[in-house]
């Protein structure tokens, strides 16, 4: 028993090439997967093509470390204390954390040899995502407006009652004397915001 507990923190796992090519092979091939489903859901303004390459490319690394990994302790502590220094940028959009965290438990399975857990996983998270309806891109569009920083809070009032409160606010870039918003809408949320301006005008 002392034996088998010390060879946990001395002796990694023995993998063959074939094993581990195949480890990470699969956890790539199922991040192609979460590539095509993000692409469906994020199509429009939001879509990013560099951050939807990057969930492909997570999903291989994470597949690659859980296969050096294996069952040694040792190793997985220092792998734990040296990927806390790193840090995700600023998620603007809940469904970004879901793919991302959806990347690092592909590659988890396919690095200790789950593969059908990986692939039922992927599947039963994609069937969610497609009942739930947030694979809906409805042709997202983006409403940019520049003007005095002074008149910040008046234009912000403005846009919350023409698109009724349902305009989001991406992004806020302000100088001294200038201020930028940018909002995103959709193409309905636009079509009945025309439609209240036309019946407001006749």
């Amino acid at each position: 028993m002392k034996d088998k507990i010390l060879s946990l923190f001395t002796n990694p796992s023995e993998m063959t090439p074939e094993q581990i090519v195949l480890n990470i092979g699969i956890a790539a091939v199922l991040g192609f997967f979460i590539f095509i489903s993000y692409y469906i859901s994020h199509r429009g303004t939001i879509y990013s093509k560099k951050f939807n390459a990057s969930l492909v490319i997570l999903a291989a690394l994470t597949g690659t470390v859980m296969t050096v990994i294996g069952n040694n302790i040792a190793l997985s502590l220092g792998m734990v204390g040296a990927l806390s220094i790193v840090r995700f940028r600023a998620i603007k959009d809940s469904r970004d954390t879901v793919y991302i965290f959806w990347s690092i438990i592909v590659g988890i399975c396919c690095g200790v040899g789950d593969y059908l857990v990986a692939a039922v996983g992927s599947a039963v998270v994609f069937l969610i995502i497609l009942i739930l309806g947030c694979i809906k891109s409805d042709n997202r569009m983006l409403l940019i407006l520049r003007a005095d920083r002074g008149k910040t809070a008046a234009i912000k009032a403005q846009v919350y009652q023409l698109f009724r409160g349902k305009a989001v606010l991406r992004v806020e870039n302000t100088t001294e004397e200038t201020v930028e918003l940018i909002y995103e809408l959709s193409q309905s949320m636009l079509k009945k915001a025309e439609k209240k301006e036309k019946d407001l005008c006749s």
